[in-house]
């Protein structure tokens, strides 16, 4: 039987109002649940966000949907609006302590196949590092951070040097599009999530590698980028040729763009056979780890169908895009205890 870690997987926890207003700001995030206890909204202030099922806050149900989809080991991030960053960073380091512990409490249900990444307040560098540290020493397996922290990208002085902290503590990162670029022209049909939320990645990437950023990072970074990296796969021949033929593409990243590509993994949430193999042909197939986005709409609904059934991959390559390269880049135990 084909072993799944399915890597990117967002909860959200039962934060009542009372405790949302601990962050000190009108428009922070919280919970409602229906009477039916099967459905919520997530609420940011008085306003709606999105509408949410049972799995995102009781790990009890996410553990039955596991074993219904074949899945051994989950690894749950935030769901990026619980980041924070917005606020003030006293208040945010103490927000992500406590969203930090609700997340060790999901785990509780099934500690062998239930692993968390940390949220951090990345607007203040000191603060971050010192929760990244906490959280990783408490048994959180990594990190997750936005792309960006308000106009700061990833190329920012203050972030590399947060993921230079993150290497050299060995801890893993995986980097979130969030607060996705927008002017107003993108209202209907989530195009924010479908047309900005991949262009955030790419733009991320791009900021590292164009920037001579990847030249200030140690290569023992664990770096991973959801969504198989957004645009970045499909663009890279256009962003090769930019930087051959004009100097001001080039002129901080001493080497061919796609050469970085050894830096850093990407999540195989594609949905597509065809985007899969491209994603495979760039980044090659130690770079790629399963991730679903669950249990959100516009994840992947049958977690690692589209690799299982791919004509094109080995049995070797199935094994190592669905479990064994997130078990080398979360140095997670080879044989991941399950009771499916």
């Amino acid at each position: 039987m084909l072993r799944k870690i399915d890597m990117h997987a967002h909860f959200f926890p039962l934060i009542t109002r009372e405790e949302a207003a601990r962050l000190g700001a009108d428009d922070a995030p919280w919970l409602t649940v229906d009477d039916d206890g099967e459905t919520g909204m997530i609420m940011v202030g008085n306003r709606r966000f999105r509408p949410v099922g049972r799995a995102l806050w009781d790990p009890c149900r996410r553990v039955e949907e596991m074993d219904r989809l074949g899945i051994d080991v989950q690894v749950m991030c935030a769901t990026p609006i619980m980041f924070g960053y917005r606020h003030e960073a006293r208040s945010a380091l103490e927000w992500a302590r406590r969203m930090n512990d609700h997340a060790l409490e999901q785990c509780i249900a099934a500690p062998d196949r239930l692993k968390v990444l940390a949220q951090v307040p990345l607007q203040d560098l000191e603060l971050a590092c010192e929760e990244a540290s906490r959280a990783f020493a408490q048994g959180h397996i990594g990190v997750q951070i936005g792309n960006h922290v308000d106009k700061r990208d990833l190329d920012d002085d203050m972030l590399v040097a947060f993921l230079t902290h993150c290497a050299y503590e060995g801890i893993p990162v995986l980097v979130h599009p969030w607060d996705m670029m927008t002017d107003g022209r993108m209202k209907k049909w989530m195009l924010p999530w479908l047309v900005a939320m991949p262009a955030e990645t790419q733009l991320g990437i791009l900021s590292l590698i164009l920037s001579g950023g990847f030249e200030r990072l140690p290569r023992s970074l664990k770096l991973c980028f959801a969504h198989g990296g957004g645009s970045f796969a499909f663009l890279l021949g256009r962003v090769d040729n930019a930087w051959r033929e004009r100097d001001i593409v080039r002129e901080d990243c001493p080497h061919l763009p796609s050469s970085y590509v050894e830096r850093f993994h990407v999540d195989s949430a594609v949905f597509d056979e065809k985007a899969l193999g491209l994603l495979i042909d760039v980044m090659g197939e130690d770079h790629i780890m399963l991730g679903s986005d669950y249990p959100f709409p516009l994840g992947e609904q049958e977690v690692g169908g589209l690799i299982e059934r791919h004509d094109g991959f080995s049995e070797d390559t199935k094994r190592r895009l669905c479990s064994e390269n997130a078990i080398r880049f979360f140095d997670l135990v080879s044989e991941p205890v399950t009771t499916r």
